[in-house]
């Protein structure tokens, strides 16, 4: 498969680097073609770097991997031309740091970044995940507890989600997935992103997740 993956921070490597591992055709979208020299000679000859546009028209399916703040601006500068019709799996967070740490939300309540992805894209299958662990986590969740532990997905189309559902199974290796609902549901995982800072600190490590039990 071709996948295109917006961002190119250690989130966008993270999932590059295992996607490329799996044998699709990845392509990272960044504003700087220069500084992934490194990570583009440790992946291998499944990845490349290009501009968002060149990578949103590339990918069959899209991961939005950029920093909260600037998503909106790189989903522009990728085009509704080349993500019209496609599956955006959404990892980004809202977080403002324009304060310092720890980072506040800079939409909450009663709104997400997701469903303003949404708004601002209707023919986009916006699914928020993945947003609520750390960047190791998402693409090898055995790394802690063998696996047993929970991610989340949301979402309006059933079967965008179906397909993000898998491919997280298939993929990543989730055992443990539960579908919260249609993707004003966002607003709670990224809502738990203050929780996850507070024990981020009190912890010492992002190597922790939640695991429901009933």
């Amino acid at each position: 498969m071709k996948v295109g993956i917006l961002g190119s921070g250690m989130v966008g490597q993270a999932i590059g680097s295992k996607v490329a591992e799996l044998g699709h055709e990845v392509m990272l979208g960044t504003r700087d073609l220069t500084k992934l020299q490194d990570w583009l000679g440790h992946v291998g000859g499944n990845a490349r770097v290009s501009s968002f546009a060149e990578t949103a028209a590339h990918g069959e399916l899209l991961f939005n991997a950029t920093s909260g703040g600037g998503s909106l601006q790189a989903l522009s500068l990728a085009g509704e031309a080349n993500t019209n019709g496609k599956i955006l799996v959404d990892i980004s967070n809202p977080l403002d740091f324009s304060h310092g740490m720890p980072p506040s939300l800079f939409v909450s309540n009663t709104d997400s970044l997701g469903e303003q992805i949404q708004r601002a894209y209707p023919n986009v299958k916006v699914v928020k995940t993945l947003n609520t662990v750390t960047a190791s986590l998402m693409v090898d969740p055995r790394q802690l507890a063998d696996g047993e532990h929970h991610i989340f997905v949301s979402g309006n189309d059933a079967k965008a989600k179906a397909q993000v559902v898998t491919l997280l199974s298939t993929w990543f290796g989730w055992k443990y997935i539960i579908d919260l609902g249609d993707i004003t549901t966002a607003r709670g995982t990224e809502m738990y992103l203050p929780i996850w800072l507070q024990l981020w600190g009190a912890l010492g490590t992002g190597m922790f997740n939640i695991q429901v039990v009933k």
